[in-house]
């Protein structure tokens, strides 16, 4: 029996986070750093990913910044190799990368639909079944998927207006579970975490327009801060986790509970 430090431990461990430079990615980074994971973080705009390492390696962990379009195969598997050359194994893989459009339904033009889907769901997907192989040698894994609690229910036009975002992560979510029953024979442990309204620099504005409409739909009557995906992230990278599987963690101040 481990007492609860070792179970939620991740000393020595590798955990690859895409789109990991910045907001909720750097986050989630920054937490698995201090549970003592190494950390490979990764996105199109690589100069952001060097920028938060420095900091991660202040943290006494191995830190690699590398560019990646997650919605290309070719740069999968350019990361893919790096990781393996640098570090022989991947432990944890947080499925970050995503995009929004934010239009009508009537008024979203097919390629901005498209250009969110590539990256939500075949993002998640590539990326998901390359470092899945390497999983599978192990037998071993975690795959942590960012779903939406947009992707749980319909939202209100007027706080969230984004049809082909909202689709994209419920697509997230039942991807999880399937994925979570489909890889359990090799002991791959898929799940998700649903964020609500989280503030960050890209969506201050809409906070502002919007202030009492989205609090009003949040009964902690608040956005979700810098530290709130700490706890969850870890949780499901580590030992604490083993009998979870297929799992859907709303973190969201409460907003799918009524």
């Amino acid at each position: 029996m481990s007492n609860i430090q070792e179970l939620m431990s991740l000393k020595d461990r590798v955990s690859v986070i895409t789109g990991g430079g910045a907001g909720l990615g750097l986050q989630m980074a920054t937490g698995l750093a201090e549970a003592g994971s190494n950390i490979v973080i990764c996105s199109r705009k690589v100069e952001k990913c060097e920028v938060a390492a420095q900091e991660l390696e202040k943290l006494g962990v191995q830190v690699l910044a590398l560019p990646c379009d997650a919605s290309q195969e070719d740069d999968i598997e350019k990361l893919k190799d790096a990781v393996m050359d640098k570090f022989g194994r991947v432990d944890v893989l947080v499925n970050n990368a995503g995009r929004a459009w934010f239009a009508a339904p009537e008024d979203t033009p097919l390629e901005k639909w498209k250009y969110v889907m590539d990256l939500n769901i075949t993002g998640t997907f590539l990326c998901s079944q390359i470092f899945g192989r390497i999983m599978i040698e192990q037998q071993r894994g975690k795959i942590i998927n960012i779903a939406s609690v947009s992707g749980l229910r319909g939202k209100n036009p007027k706080v969230h207006n984004a049809l082909s975002y909202n689709t994209s992560k419920g697509a997230v979510v039942n991807m999880t579970r399937d994925l979570a029953v489909k890889w359990a024979p090799h002991n791959i442990n898929v799940n998700a975490i649903a964020p609500g309204f989280f503030l960050a620099s890209r969506n201050q504005g809409r906070f502002e327009e919007r202030k009492e409409q989205i609090l009003g739909e949040i009964p902690l009557h608040r956005p979700g801060g810098p530290d709130d995906l700490k706890g969850p992230v870890v949780f499901l990278a580590s030992d604490a986790s083993d009998f979870v599987t297929g799992a859907i963690l709303s973190v969201d101040g409460g907003v799918t509970a009524w």
